[in-house]
């Protein structure tokens, strides 16, 4: 079957956005390094080689701004000047900036950024001697007029036929002046040359807005010379046309693979210029090439970022088709727990049944399956944090040059796997809580050497996996955060009173940073104060279903550990009762599961304790308190203990039901009013279950302390009353949600 032209340059596209966000990582990357190391040759090549693969993938698809300006940046890096190679550092940074932004207007179709700055900077650094009112000397100018029309990616293509053997026509047809429409005969001109054989190359381009006066071709065909002549020449659209044996230019060699994966474990195949297909014919770019600095770019041993070795064995596959399985997946499991269900139906009722075991056996061996599937499509959506955090060294040199600090950043567990829709939604809080460590938690170079520490400060990025999470670390080594001032500044902004204030743990006092719009700095600055911006952490963490944590030293400095799920899709529920409704909790949030009774629970002030072990542990009822009386005080209770960073606090239920796997389904703002509840899902007997949501509940434990009203929650869970489900849908109250599986809520 034959591809389209327009399907073809579409996936074309597609394959070059989404390597060249790679490309222009790698050029950061490559520039801080070149900054720290101005000499190192071999740093030096690999930048120019990033910047030649950008140009030629770009070139092939047609977005002429960019290619054009990563040649002329070719020009600075091909130099051997001083001056050129100590500036180039800096204008290889504002390159990636001005390429990214670039890159997201050709993605979105908006307004092209304006790129004349950064031009005028490569100009004068690739040609330091202009003749005349700043033009490049005559010699060059004639030169440059005779500049090939073909691009890299369509002389490659032309280098390539004939090395295999293939005649290739250098066609030029002249369009008849009286012509009315010039435009459609170059269409027919282009289908005509399609009908005789493959079209490398077809210029002027067919966005291009000049006056089309002729066109020329490059042909693929073994069609006589006659014959293609004559099937060009088309009455009132052609008065010539010409074809003679193209002149091939100088062979580019192609850009071999990269043995360097810019990321370990990356899926995704660099794009360059050997490993595009044909182009289509009108879908080329037209740009000006510098032959002697692409022929000696591309001899290089280089490499496109982000392909590993051996990428005949690598898949590109879309994350949507991923989840689609994983959605399969999940009702997979859904059908295991409704087959279990109708396996203890059927051993109650035929408990002699001799299928009874055959029956237990197969659904063993089922459910080792599924758990292999489930954990190797998983595994498919993991990724290394690194593909986050490699982003942050030029965050972190750009905002201690602002706040004028030196500030060393250390990775540490790049290699951890994390879920990549949990990855991309944790780029915002982790870029926030650098910024801030930096622009207010460090000290100056002046106020660190004062208090006996070096001037650089320590910026630290840590991952690691704890149980079934991923924890994050962000940690420097400032000043700390003065718990005391943060009361005050809360008092000042009204956040709490007095007496609240009084009664809060250092802890609680930490988390005030967290509340939207809260600040410790003086003058509040983009960058300046701890807590500007960094509701955003808590938001997103909870959508997460996640947790932060915070540690704070005087004078040493502060960490930030954010704990992450390693998937949102399916979890491991403990499932409980309260008020003879079924609801259910992630089982690592439960760090131990107690056995009460209600005279067993005190007042203290305005909420209620447990005494267990040695330790007093404050209680939440999620429940209606019982009434006073002898009867309610001999009433048994469960208390599940939640450690939840430095919180500690028992959930009061009336029965447990037991521990399942379950597939979270999203509810959407209308099925559920209140934020206690972050998604439900669909036990094997068509029961729905409401999965609980830990941000929350820890958010509602805290503040009910702080504005003493006391621990009881009665009301909040019992407008939400699950009810049973015949199929995709849950039904809640009076109003059903349908919600994929494996969505967030």
């Amino acid at each position: 079957m034959t591809v389209p032209p327009e399907d073809r340059m579409s996936e074309l596209r597609q394959l070059f956005f989404e390597t060249a966000a790679e490309l222009v990582q790698k050029l950061n990357d490559e520039a801080m390094q070149l900054e720290k190391s101005p000499g190192d040759a071999e740093t030096a090549r690999s930048l120019r080689r990033t910047v030649h693969t950008l140009k030629g993938d770009s070139a092939a698809c047609g977005f002429r701004e960019l290619s054009e300006l990563c040649h002329e940046f070719e020009d600075v890096l091909t130099l051997g000047n001083t001056a050129a190679a100590a500036s180039v550092p800096e204008i290889a940074l504002r390159a990636a900036d001005v390429f990214a932004a670039l890159l997201e207007a050709y993605q979105k179709g908006t307004k092209l950024p304006s790129i004349q700055s950064l031009r005028a900077d490569i100009a004068r650094l690739a040609h330091p001697a202009r003749d005349g009112a700043g033009k490049p000397p005559l010699k060059k100018r004639k030169a440059a007029a005779k500049t090939s029309r073909w691009s890299e990616y369509e002389q490659l293509a032309m280098t390539r036929a004939v090395a295999m053997g293939k005649r290739v026509h250098h066609v030029i047809v002249e369009i008849d002046p009286q012509c009315a429409m010039p435009i459609a005969g170059r269409q027919m001109i282009q289908l005509a040359l399609a009908e005789l054989g493959e079209v490398l190359a077809l210029y002027p381009a067919e966005d291009s807005l000049d006056p089309i006066k002729q066109i020329e071709a490059a042909l693929v065909s073994e069609k006589p010379v006659e014959q293609i002549r004559a099937r060009c020449n088309i009455p009132t659209i052609a008065l010539n046309a010409k074809v003679k044996a193209l002149r091939v230019p100088a062979p580019l060699a192609p850009i071999p693979q990269a043995s360097d994966a810019a990321s370990e474990g990356s899926a995704a195949v660099g794009m360059n210029e050997a490993a595009l297909p044909a182009p289509a014919a009108g879908n080329t770019a037209h740009c000006p090439v510098n032959d002697a600095n692409d022929v000696a770019a591309a001899a290089e041993p280089a490499a496109a970022p982000g392909v590993p070795s051996g990428p005949d064995n690598l898949l590109r596959v879309d994350a949507e088709k991923i989840d689609s399985v994983l959605n399969l997946v999940g009702e997979l499991i859904l059908a295991k727990s409704m087959l279990q269900q109708a396996l203890l139906e059927f051993g109650a009722r035929f408990p002699k049944d001799g299928l009874r075991g055959k029956f237990a056996d197969a659904m063993v061996f089922q459910g080792r399956v599924l758990n292999d599937l489930q954990h190797a499509v998983m595994k498919i959506r993991m990724v290394p944090v690194d593909q986050l955090f490699r982003r942050f060294p030029r965050i972190v040199r750009d905002v201690g040059r602002q706040c004028g600090k030196e500030v060393e950043l250390t990775i540490k567990g790049g290699q951890t796997d994390l879920d990549k829709s949990i990855l991309d939604a944790i780029a915002e809080p982790m870029t926030h809580l650098v910024r801030n460590a930096i622009g207010h938690g460090i000290e100056s170079g002046e106020e660190r050497v004062r208090a006996g520490k070096r001037a650089q400060g320590a910026l630290r990025l840590d991952a690691y996996h704890q149980g079934n999470q991923v924890v994050i670390e962000v940690s420097d080594d400032g000043r700390g955060i003065d718990g005391e001032k943060v009361r005050r500044r809360a008092l000042g902004q009204g956040l709490l009173n007095a007496d609240q204030a009084g009664r809060l743990t250092e802890a609680e006092t930490l988390d005030l940073i967290l509340r939207p719009g809260f600040s410790t700095a003086e003058e509040i600055t983009e960058i300046s104060g701890r807590g500007v911006g960094l509701d955003v952490v808590q938001n997103v963490l909870g959508r997460l279903k996640g947790t932060v944590q915070i540690e704070t030293a005087k004078a040493r400095g502060t960490t930030f550990r954010m704990r992450l799920p390693l998937t949102l899709a399916i979890i491991r529920a403990l499932l409980f009762r309260v008020e003879q409704r079924l609801y259910a909790l992630p089982l690592n949030a439960v760090s131990e599961i107690a056995r009460t009774v209600e005279e067993n629970i005190h007042q203290v002030e305005h909420y209620e304790v447990l005494q267990l072990r040695n330790d007093v542990l404050p209680l939440l009822r999620l429940g209606s308190k019982p009434p006073i009386g002898p009867e309610t005080a001999r009433r048994k209770v469960f208390v599940l203990v939640i450690n939840s960073g430095d919180h500690k606090f028992g959930l009061v239920v009336d029965a447990l039901e037991g521990e399942d796997e379950l597939v979270i389904k999203a509810l959407d703002d209308q099925s559920i009013t209140t934020d206690l509840v972050s998604g439900a899902s669909i036990l094997g007997d068509g029961r729905v279950v409401l999965i609980l949501n830990m941000i929350a509940l820890m958010d509602r434990f805290t503040h009910g302390r702080t504005n003493a009203t006391g621990s009881r929650m009665a009301g909040l869970l019992s407008s939400v009353v699950p009810a049973k489900t015949s199929g995709g849908g849950i039904q809640t109250g009076e109003t059903r949600a349908r919600g994929a599986t494996g969505g967030q809520s």
